[in-house]
């Protein structure tokens, strides 16, 4: 696996580089603006489904369990945490702040909730040190609607973003550190522009967690839509008979 974006590597770029970080094709080429990008699973079968029950059919519950997901892939990022506050030292030892990737205030409304917020939130309530983490709601914004990622182009996909989001309080975030979340890293584009425009307003580094992310050897054989019948998949009913722990 790429050691900055997660994705798979090929048994001919295994090998580490100078730093002692394994790169994929893409991280080998450029700088990403983000420190590493970790997930939970891949956006297959039962996680899949559980992910489109919270952000389509609206079955908050299901955000609980994503929580305690996204809570176990952080323990991945644990030692760059680590390594952040004993940079910062004795004398500047403020949270992470966790932000997480907006919607377009139209898309909310419409949605009630934004998907990435209830699942950070869960979230905090798992991870080990929740002290080493601070919610920052609204820090990050989408300043205007963007068309459907799917079907495009990484080239499209990241034109699509450009110029869609804006820190609203750049003061507030100088110099801190930030843990970026959303449901689903798919190309990185989304997590790659939101990264750009915190680096910008001044934040220190940017760390990536998502619950899912898509495997672009598998990607082409997945759309948009929930998986119907898949043998592991949940069934909205069927979730919301299970008796979910807070």
């Amino acid at each position: 696996m790429c050691s900055v974006c997660g994705e798979r590597v090929l048994s001919a770029y295994a090998e580490t580089d100078p730093e002692g970080l394994r790169r994929c094709p893409v991280c080998r080429r450029i700088e990403r603006p983000f420190e590493r990008a970790v997930a939970y699973g891949s956006y297959e079968g039962g996680l899949r489904e559980l992910i489109h029950l919270l952000k389509y059919n609206g079955v908050r519950p299901a955000a609980k369990v994503l929580g305690r997901m996204l809570a176990e892939a952080l323990a991945a990022l644990e030692p760059d945490f680590d390594h952040a506050m004993f940079e910062r030292g004795m004398y500047d030892q403020q949270p992470i702040l966790v932000v997480p990737v907006p919607l377009y205030q139209s898309k909310r409304r419409q949605r009630e909730f934004n998907q990435a917020e209830l699942i950070a939130r869960a979230a905090l309530k798992s991870y080990a040190a929740p002290e080493h983490l601070q919610l920052a709601l609204d820090l990050l914004q989408r300043t205007r609607d963007t068309h459907s990622q799917i079907g495009l182009t990484s080239h499209q996909r990241r034109e699509n973003l450009r110029g869609a989001f804006a820190v609203a309080r750049a003061a507030e975030v100088t110099g801190r550190d930030v843990l970026l979340v959303d449901d689903v890293y798919t190309t990185g584009a989304t997590a790659t522009e939101c990264a750009r425009v915190l680096r910008r307003a001044g934040v220190r580094q940017v760390w990536v967690a998502t619950v899912a992310r898509t495997l672009k050897l598998a990607s082409k054989y997945l759309d948009d839509e929930p998986v119907e019948g898949a043998e592991e998949g949940f069934k909205a009913s069927e979730f919301q008979s299970v008796k979910v722990g807070t």
